[in-house]
């Protein structure tokens, strides 16, 4: 995994972050927390953002403070679990944007975590999974998730990992903010 700059194709996807998810998995709010430094990480990068939503309509908008932290991102409402099953997200993904690898954060990690990912894999897709940045309602099934993650090709790192490896030196422009963000999210 390459990720000594801000890749040309890579997207951070952040998966349902609908405040009644993230009351219902274990740590929500810590899993928000997680996301909201990567979010905010990739958007001071200037690696590309992108929200899904499941079922907006009846289940809500990703988190508030999510998309304040990256003003003007989409957020794709979907049926499906796994987000490039959704025909539009897809669109964005896989045409659009000719994502190469994508980095994901948010929730469920059994469920549309891990069915993106696969579905990433299968599409030849770089993909690295934030694992402080994911979260369940039973955190023993997404640990067995992400381990089989891991042996399909995934990678899974935390996120400080991840961005400070986009960064690869104090000398980038983004570092200070970096260090204060992962100060200010820990």
């Amino acid at each position: 995994m390459n990720l000594s700059s801000a890749p040309a194709g890579a997207v951070l996807l952040c998966i349902d972050m609908q405040p009644v998810f993230v009351r219902a998995v274990a740590d929500g709010t810590r899993v928000q927390r997680r996301c909201a430094f990567a979010v905010a990480a990739a958007a001071g990068l200037g690696l590309p953002v992108v929200f899904t939503e499941q079922v907006p309509q009846k289940l809500g908008s990703t988190a508030p403070e999510l998309l304040a932290l990256a003003p003007g991102v989409p957020a794709f409402g979907k049926n499906t679990f796994s987000a490039l099953a959704d025909e539009a997200t897809r669109r964005e993904l896989l045409e659009n944007r000719r994502v190469e690898h994508l980095i994901v954060c948010g929730i469920e990690t059994p469920v549309c975590v891990y069915q993106t990912a696969v579905a990433a894999l299968a599409e030849s897709l770089q993909v690295t999974i934030l694992s402080d940045a994911v979260g369940a309602r039973r955190p023993d099934d997404a640990a067995v998730c992400l381990a089989a993650l891991a042996r399909a090709g995934a990678h899974v790192l935390p996120a400080e990992t991840v961005f400070y490896a986009l960064l690869h030196d104090v000398a980038h422009p983004f570092f200070k903010a970096c260090t204060q963000l992962v100060k200010s999210h820990a």
